[in-house]
């Protein structure tokens, strides 16, 4: 998966809830309406229909909870132009859990890391973006509250502002607008720096007729993790103890030859992912699924696990860090290593974003380990690649001037110091230094890279080998592809702030081949 910005929100006091409220939200440029937000709160429920110039009708159906939280998002997408009734697109439900996402779609689940309090959210849904200046009013005025992106699931720090008596400036990354509100921190109007877009609100006959027929019900059916018909390769459905945990996955063995066979382990990013690395883009990522059926058909065993606390695993990440997850690696390993049907001589590690981290974890304390494979892994501290997806935000701001590009990324830098957070997985990552245990790993290594990822860029690579090499090993190997993003789908732009618009959820044959070659010729022969 990928790497998330990471900066720390305040404690946010209660507020009551208001009663019965409706209107509309808009944006406009001169006399051009280019968003339009329908919406209806009532109690605890907030719906809505946004409406953007030549875009998708989208409607929502939020659940809310004390201080103006959410408990559960859940969002439709419909054809341009679709009756009020029609069938959805697509539909996805987001349900909260302290410090994580539920995500469900038709494709599966995914529980994505956040933090505690987050707003679920997309753009242009402008009254659920109120929340964030209810939450100021009632703390006084400042509020500093965490935005989950649904597009592109990152999380990004909203910083709330007041300015005089009845207004107060609302920034979300770059994006900083000047908003007046009314005493309950109700929008009432205001202006988007740089880009001349001006808010306004509607009265209660603008939401007049409004129907939104979406339930908050679940959406995604149960993973199929079975083998493919006529597949060369058996999935078989495994548990494996890590302390006092049991970890829930599938292994996939060949049938096309005979045991002991090599074996792989896959190892997930940032977020608590599910055994097939799901992401809810594109019609659904499953990147190692696609690895896992690449690698089985060429003869190698692939064992691909639940994170802690989703699927079949037990447990919980909320105090883990990425050395725990290591750990659990470590596990799934020895669980290879006491099956006669794997060669206990030949097992590797695929590792992909912060798994990419983690391998080389394991093979430096295991020096029986038989190869090692990192996608779109780092080579400096956590705290440099949240840096960098920060300047990229910002450098794709062509309306900030460079006084306040500076000032933005110092004030990002110094939110994501180590030092500062209380997080355990945040503090463990941010000062993580890669080196130590990069000179340490004896194995061989590849290592794979999208050109475009503007998650971990792709010069990562090249300092991440630098590293492996400066301990003596002379088996590392680089790959980096053109035109391939952080989730290694064909991406000229790489932009993760547009992940809901890729085209495709397929890896490319011509990545799955390197890969496979690669570790063909380390594990299938005896070395």
């Amino acid at each position: 998966m990928r790497f998330m910005m990471l900066v720390l929100a305040l404690g946010i006091p209660a507020f009551a809830q208001t009663g019965d409220e409706r209107g509309a939200l808009v944006i406009r440029r001169g006399t051009d309406t280019l968003v339009v937000d329908r919406f209806i709160r009532v109690a605890d429920t907030l719906k809505g229909s946004v409406q953007v110039k030549g875009q998708p009708r989208i409607d929502y159906l939020v659940r809310l909870g004390a201080d103006e939280s959410v408990r559960s998002l859940v969002l439709a997408v419909y054809a341009p132009g679709a009756a009020p009734a029609a069938q959805p697109l697509q539909q996805v439900r987001v349900a909260m859990r302290g410090d994580s996402a539920i995500v469900e779609t038709p494709a599966g689940t995914q529980r994505v890391g956040t933090r505690a309090g987050a707003v679920p959210s997309f753009n242009n849904a402008l009254a659920i973006s109120e929340l964030f200046t209810r939450r100021a009013r009632a703390s006084g005025g400042v509020a500093d509250v965490p935005y989950f992106a649904i597009n592109g699931g990152t999380t990004i720090d909203t910083r709330v502002r007041p300015v005089g008596t009845d207004s107060m400036t609302v920034a979300i990354g770059p994006q900083v607008s000047r908003l007046k509100v009314d005493p309950a921190g109700r929008i009432l109007g205001g202006v988007i720096a740089g880009p001349n877009l001006e808010y306004l609100r509607l009265g209660p006959e603008a939401a007049a007729g409004l129907v939104i027929s979406i339930r908050d019900t679940a959406i995604a059916p149960k993973p199929d993790y079975a083998a493919p018909a006529g597949a060369p390769y058996a999935a078989q459905e495994v548990r494996v103890a890590s302390g006092t945990i049991t970890l829930g996955g599938t292994l996939t063995v060949p049938t096309n030859a005979r045991p002991p066979f090599p074996a792989v382990v896959t190892i997930t990013g940032s977020g608590q992912q599910d055994r097939d690395a799901y992401i809810p883009l594109a019609g659904g990522i499953r990147l190692f699924a696609q690895v896992a059926d690449t690698l089985s058909r060429r003869g190698i065993a692939v064992l691909r696990l639940d994170d802690r606390g989703v699927g079949a695993s037990g447990g919980s990440a909320a105090t883990a860090t990425s050395s725990d997850f290591a750990d659990d690696i470590r596990a799934a390993i020895a669980f290879l290593r006491a099956r006669r049907d794997i060669d206990a001589g030949r097992i590797g590690v695929i590792g992909h974003s912060e798994g990419g981290a983690i391998a080389p974890m394991i093979a430096a304390t295991d020096p029986k380990l038989g190869a090692v494979v990192t996608m779109g892994a780092p080579g400096e501290r956590g705290i440099e690649i949240s840096m960098a997806q920060n300047r990229f935000l910002v450098d794709k701001d062509t309306t900030l001037s460079p006084v306040q590009r500076d000032s933005i990324l110092r004030a990002a830098r110094i939110s994501l110091d180590p030092e500062r957070q209380t997080i355990p997985w945040v503090k463990f990552w941010m000062s993580y230094d890669p080196g130590p245990v990069a000179r340490q790993v004896k194995a061989p290594v590849l290592i794979l890279q999208g050109a475009t990822d503007r998650q971990v860029p792709a010069d990562q690579a090249g300092k991440l080998a630098t590293l492996i090499r400066a301990g003596g090993n002379r088996d590392v190997t680089v790959r980096v592809f053109p035109a391939t993003n952080h989730l290694f789908l064909e991406d000229p732009s790489g932009d993760f702030t547009a992940y809901d618009r890729l085209r495709s959820n397929r890896v490319s044959p011509v990545i799955l081949g390197a890969l496979a070659d690669w570790l063909a010729a380390r594990l299938t022969s005896r070395r």
